[in-house]
């Protein structure tokens, strides 16, 4: 019954098993990092990408073209969340650059402006409009559609900062490998819904749990790679709790802006619902992906760090207005119907 108890309170402030291992696999990776920094086609970071071409392949197979054609009608919904996502959030984030980078910080600052410029998360993003009884449908169309366009605009943003820090920057090599390993499955995906389709919708809970040891496997090996180069030595814990507190403040005044921009285009309650956990959200398993393809392997772990603190802090801040938005509509329908 205890055991109980603490499930269902940890569910209801965002805390699951997931984020918990990724804690775990962060220590993990402090005390036995050998595992992770191993080559081969049949080492773990090898397994990491197979097991992410599959993710998007599954992915794409529970799309079809009447839902992405269907989604296109709603165009401001989309352009609300799509220029929040790739625009607004890298803009924030570049106009307090000088505020925040300094040399002892200049990977976390690195981090930051990667999480701004990552696309949108699909799965929670879905479930959060759900509960709180938004458009699911524009919610689905617009999470499959951002997490397509970031695997071009994202590589885009980072070639910004990337270029003029070592100048050996290769956007085009980037895109090339980016679109084999997510672009590629996803559209045989949707060619092969028709057939598979069912398979995915049908075991799409299971399948979640190979997305998320897929997501754990890639963390480890990142962050292996930067204790075994001892890379976190420079950072107390203070600058990581300052860190979180950046990603909050972040997440807050993206979800304001929306919230503001939704109001002044009249959108409706499901539409604003949308609007708000899409534009404000970030793809943990993007960030995963790309980090492996845009930055040196012991880069990556402390590139990661922000994203995956961003990643816990929006399930569990966006869990609280999701479950409370829809708490507060069910009193408004019980008074409508009194």
């Amino acid at each position: 019954m205890a055991k109980s108890s603490l499930g269902s309170l940890l569910a209801r402030v965002g805390l699951d098993w997931f984020i918990l291992a990724l804690l775990a696999m962060i220590g993990l990776a402090n005390v036995w990092p050998g595992p992770g920094v191993q080559e081969g086609p049949f080492s773990l970071s090898s397994l990491a990408n197979y097991g992410v071409s599959l993710i998007f392949f599954l992915y794409g197979l529970r799309l079809n073209f009447d839902q992405l054609s269907a989604g296109l009608r709603n165009y401001r919904l989309h352009l609300v969340i799509h220029i929040t996502t790739f625009i607004v959030f890298p803009a924030v984030v570049l106009g307090v650059r000088s505020l925040l980078l300094t040399p002892d910080t200049e990977l976390l600052w690195l981090g930051i402006f990667y999480v701004a410029a990552l696309p949108s998360t699909v799965s929670s993003s879905v479930v959060m409009v759900s509960i709180a009884n938004g458009n699911i449908p524009a919610a689905i169309f617009n999470a499959s559609i951002s997490s397509l366009i970031g695997v071009f605009i994202t590589p885009l943003w980072m070639s910004l900062l990337l270029s003029s820090s070592n100048g050996q920057y290769d956007l085009t090599n980037v895109i090339g490998k980016l679109t084999l390993q997510v672009i590629v499955p996803v559209v045989l995906g949707i060619v092969l819904n028709r057939k598979l389709g069912w398979f995915a919708e049908r075991y799409k809970s299971y399948l979640r749990y190979f997305d998320q040891i897929t997501i754990l496997l890639i963390v480890y090996t990142a962050f292996c790679e930067s204790f075994s180069l001892n890379l976190f030595a420079s950072y107390s814990t203070a600058d990581l709790v300052e860190l979180a507190g950046m990603m909050l403040a972040l997440f807050f005044l993206i979800y304001g802006f929306v919230h503001v921009v939704s109001r002044l285009l009249n959108f409706s309650r499901e539409d604003r619902i949308t609007a708000l956990f899409c534009g404000s959200k970030k793809s943990l398993v993007q960030g995963s992906v790309m980090a492996n393809v845009l930055f040196p392997g012991a880069v990556a772990g402390v590139v990661l760090l922000p994203i995956m603190m961003y990643h816990a802090l929006q399930l569990i801040v966006a869990s609280i207005l999701a479950q409370s938005m829809a708490h507060r509509q069910l009193e408004k329908e019980k008074v409508t119907q009194t």
